[in-house]
């Protein structure tokens, strides 16, 4: 999403419909509703009690009968399943599949081993970020990989124009979108012991960024072990026939534990973790060091370069980016995405990309771009909110540790 985030959305139209006639708010959001893309669970999610909202081009839980607060806390607590069915999955397979995708992502692919994977970015020619993605090597000659819902329709197409010429000279790729898949995001402490009673493969030997085949609840599922929320936590794909059983056995064999969870806890949870939007903080024009990806791009990728924008990319590791994303904690309301960050002499420096209030830890979280040198953690700033300047620090992210299943 654009603009404010879903929280910010969220909240919009909760206080709307609290405030005003509901059908014409309703009518306001939802005009559009038949021309809208559902998931397979759409019904699910209705009749869960979901609220629907447009985003990305579909229709989608912002929030369920608990608050946005309260789905967020439980998450950390418990667990939350999100439907990500919008997101779009890809394969690519043949020989030459790593070779076609290392032209345009800034990851080392090669080096990963068979059965895992790693947060990229795809890059255009200056440099800037097309979208993230996560890449997994699922073989040597077979390539799985997830991109933004948002971004599907630019990305397909930047990857089919590169594949056509890549094609004509001699190399051996092809490409499956996965539309016949759903897939669910099922995150928080209690993701493990939920899911291990759904499948006879032992997850406790299944770390963070790995991927498995495996049968869960009867299907075969394409399960990585990642998530957008800071916590431990799979992301399921499913035939999608098998998506609304499988969403029921999960909630029930957390008995009531684990709830159904919209967008608007999603983003709460993603920027607690410091983790990028992209459309708020990732654009066209952003460069992955510039975000602070840098630890994404391959030891051998920038010696070799060989990705689109690599001249740009790799004279910004040399010489250091102009801007940088940093966060911040700050008083006062919550910032929100444009609000303009300046120094403690009152200039300009910056401004907000993603910002809210932490349900967890009860006090204003914000991300943003600055000037280099102003984003190191302890720098004091001030906060623009609807012209009024209120204090902030620089903040050292995630804001929330993390929880990653790793080796000991």
């Amino acid at each position: 999403m654009r603009g404010g985030g879903l929280w910010q959305l969220g909240q919009s139209i909760r206080r709307q419909l609290a405030q005003a006639d509901k059908k014409s708010v309703a009518r306001r959001y939802f005009a559009s509703e038949a021309d809208l893309k559902k998931t397979v669970l759409y019904d699910f999610h209705v009749t869960h009690g979901g609220k629907m909202v447009p985003f990305a081009g579909w229709s989608m839980p912002i929030q369920y009968k608990d608050s946005i607060m309260e789905s967020t806390v439980n998450c950390r607590e418990n667990g939350s399943l999100f439907d990500v069915s919008h997101m779009c999955g890809l394969s690519l397979k043949g020989k030459d599949c790593i070779t076609f995708l290392e032209k345009l992502v800034i990851g080392d692919v090669a080096a990963l081993a068979p059965g895992t994977g790693t947060l990229s970015v795809f890059t255009n020619e200056k440099g800037g970020a097309i979208d993230d993605t996560v890449i997994t090597k699922v073989k040597d000659d077979h390539i799985y990989l997830v991109v933004n819902a948002g971004c599907r329709d630019k990305d397909l197409a930047h990857i089919e124009e590169h594949m056509k010429a890549f094609k004509a000279k001699g190399g051996d790729v092809l490409w499956h979108i996965h539309d016949e898949r759903s897939l669910l995001a099922l995150q928080g402490p209690l993701a493990a012991p939920v899911l291990q009673h759904l499948t006879k493969e032992d997850l406790s030997k299944i770390y963070f960024s790995d991927f498995r085949i495996i049968d869960i609840n009867g299907a075969s599922c394409f399960l990585t072990r990642t998530g957008y929320t800071g916590e431990d936590g799979f992301e399921i794909s499913v035939p999608s026939e098998h998506a609304v059983d499988l969403a029921k056995a999960i909630l029930e064999k957390s008995e009531g534990k684990v709830r159904l969870t919209g967008l608007g806890a999603r983003d709460s949870l993603r920027l607690e973790a410091g983790l990028c939007l992209y459309g708020n903080d990732m654009e066209q024009h952003i460069t992955p060091v510039e975000a602070g990806l840098t630890w994404a791009i391959g030891k051998r990728r920038r010696a070799e370069g060989g990705f689109l924008g690599a001249e740009t990319i790799l004279k910004q590791l040399e010489e250091g980016p102009k801007i940088r994303r940093a966060g911040f904690i700050s008083s006062g309301p919550p910032a929100r995405s444009h609000s303009e960050i300046q120094n403690d002499k009152g200039a300009n420096i910056g401004e907000v990309t993603s910002g809210g209030f932490s349900p967890c830890l009860k006090k204003n979280i914000a991300m943003g771009y600055v000037k280099s040198g102003s984003h190191k953690a302890g720098t004091k700033v001030k906060i623009l909110v609807r012209g009024k300047a209120y204090d902030g620090v620089v903040t050292k992210m995630p804001f929330v540790p993390t929880k990653y299943y790793k080796p000991s």
